[in-house]
């Protein structure tokens, strides 16, 4: 058996197709006219985009729209007029294509790579995947083992690109394992939505298995068994099916209200992060927009979006949502993030440094551009804002008031705006949440960013390995602050949402019910699981289990005891 990480549930059984990547080896002292070497590019990279656009028309109809733009970023990338201008000089300067490219692929990759923010490296992987896609056809290299995978193939791979996931037909393949990977990336993402199981991080697959084994890939344990006993296979049949059962039944809650076993209600809302996915949550059965994650409109651009750019999304967003609720969080960046265009600068303990509200604070022109922007876009609509990363009551005042200052701007100009938006706070550092019943009475709302927050309450850095076992979500100390927050919102009547992987943790669900939280924001396949699990649980019987939890002093009890009373 092979142990790796586990990234999309489910069980697939079926033989190996291995995947070898192709050599992309070019002659870097080639002499080159610099006028044909540029029109060569030039095409290589519209026929890239032409490619690029097609794909994401099929990989439409396998995965929700929000998840095919990921492949509209690679359009950007490749398109992007500053990356273009740097390839075409060094191109001028003697470099061939390729060379070209390379180098300057490199540069932005090393860049990205070398953040804290495991988000901002993803922007390295769509930068690899553009630059050896356009080396494929620099090269006339073509592949086309994927689209003529024997049906029943489990695909075996150092790693796969998003671009090589919109080639699949996911009804020809039965599962993924993969050398490199992790639960963020977009090959794990893209696999989750298309119900692909996949096990990643497992070293050396590619030279441990070959085409041709039968194997079985448990996506829920990130377990691969090769050359499995009868009884085995059976064994997995069997589960697989209960799976594919459990699947069925979970449809029944997808456009349900949000009721507790004793009829108490809660909001149900999704996290996005392009302004299309808007619609898409509704259709997933989300009740509402609970994180619209604006930085992402920021990324992978030489310059930062105008005010126009912003209010179109923004407004792209809210009437995708038809009405509903949209929360839209301000810009979350700074040490951690690479954003080129915003020149944020490195640091040496990013985490502990310039971020969300503080970095936006001290470029208050950048901040004023986007309240303007959202003030526009929410004239009539459904709109609340969030603030990222308030470690003090005075950032929030201060963002408030410069909150009044943009709608005062716009009222001058005689521009249509929003006369009153909830402006909301995310708690997810300890001093946020330790005076999280001062913020609670001057917010109209508090989401717990449960990802950041852990990290904080541990003092470790997830991504570590050396210390990633620190990172625990149902360690006794987290759980004490978490239930604080949702108490101090219960006591000044302020609505409290959790955000983050967690809130979809059917072990947690009923904790947080317990607390007193008013809503979950999830992602939208996470939905009628986590609507399923609130109906499974009354106030009294959570109670009952959080005061059980209450009196353990570790995570592995804390587990331990979940486990056992989890409901299906």
């Amino acid at each position: 058996m092979l142990q790796g990480i586990a990234v999309s549930n489910g069980i697939g059984l079926g033989t190996v197709l291995l995947l070898q990547e192709h050599s992309l080896v070019f002659d870097e002292d080639r002499r080159i006219d610099p006028g044909p070497e540029i029109s060569r590019y030039n095409k290589a990279v519209k026929a890239f985009c032409d490619n690029t656009a097609s794909r994401m028309r099929h990989l439409q109809l396998s995965t929700s729209l929000e998840d095919s733009r990921i492949l509209e970023t690679h359009i950007n990338i490749a398109n992007d007029p500053e990356v273009k201008d740097q390839i075409c000089s060094l191109i001028e300067s003697g470099c061939s294509a390729e060379m070209a490219l390379n180098q300057v692929s490199e540069q932005y990759i090393a860049a990205f790579m070398d953040s804290h923010d495991e988000l901002t490296r993803l922007r390295a992987e769509d930068i690899r995947d553009v630059r050896n896609a356009l080396l494929h056809l620099l090269l006339g290299v073509e592949d086309t083992v994927i689209k003529n995978a024997p049906r029943g193939s489990i695909l075996v791979a150092e790693e796969l690109s998003p671009s090589a996931m919109a080639d699949l037909d996911a009804g020809r393949i039965s599962g993924l394992v993969l050398e490199k990977g992790g639960p963020a990336s977009h090959t794990s993402i893209l696999a989750r939505t298309m119900g692909l199981p996949a096990v990643c991080g497992i070293k050396d697959a590619t030279k441990k298995l070959s085409s041709g084994d039968f194997i079985i890939v448990d996506g829920a344990r990130g377990e691969v068994i090769s050359s499995p006993g009868e009884r085995v296979i059976e064994e997995y049949r069997s589960r697989r099916k209960a799976q594919q059962e459990e699947r069925r039944c979970m449809e029944r809650f997808r456009d349900r209200s949000t009721l507790s076993a004793d009829g108490r209600e809660y909001r149900l809302y999704c996290n996005i992060s392009m302004p299309s996915a808007s619609a898409a949550v509704i259709e997933a059965g989300g009740e509402g927009v609970g994180l619209f994650r604006t930085e992402y409109l920021f990324m992978n651009r030489s310059v930062p979006p105008t005010e126009e750019e912003q209010a179109e999304a923004y407004r792209q967003a809210l009437k995708g949502a038809g009405g509903r609720q949209v929360v839209i969080r301000t810009l979350d960046i700074g040490g951690d993030k690479n954003v080129p265009c915003l020149s944020t600068q490195k640091e040496e303990n990013p985490f502990l440094g310039l971020r969300g509200v503080r970095w936006c604070l001290q470029n208050e022109e950048v901040f004023l551009t986007q309240l303007r922007a959202l003030l526009r876009a929410g004239a009539g609509e459904n709109l609340s804002i969030l603030f990222p990363m308030v470690s003090t009551l005075s950032e929030l005042r201060s963002c408030r008031s410069l909150l009044q200052k943009a709608r005062e701007q716009l009222i001058n100009e005689g521009r249509p705006c929003s006369e009153s938006v909830p402006a909301g706070v995310m708690i997810e550092t300890p001093s946020a949440a330790l005076i999280a019943d001062h913020l609670s009475r001057e917010a109209a709302f508090l989401s717990i960013g449960t990802n950041d927050l852990t990290g904080y309450i541990m003092a470790c850095d997830r991504g570590n390995p050396a210390v990633g076992g620190l990172y625990d979500p149902l360690h006794p100390a987290v759980l004490r602050v978490l239930r604080h927050i949702i108490r101090c919102g219960s006591t000044s009547g302020t609505p409290v949402s959790v955000c983050g992987e967690t809130a979809a943790d059917p072990r947690l669900v009923p904790l947080y019910m317990s607390y007193g939280v008013t809503g979950f924001s999830v992602s939208a396949v996470a939905v009628p699981r986590v609507r399923k699990t609130v109906s499974l649980w009354s106030k009294v019987e959570a109670d009952s289990l959080a005061d059980s939890v209450g009196r353990l002093n570790t995570a592995a009890e804390v587990r331990e005891l979940l486990d056992s009373a989890q409901r299906t």
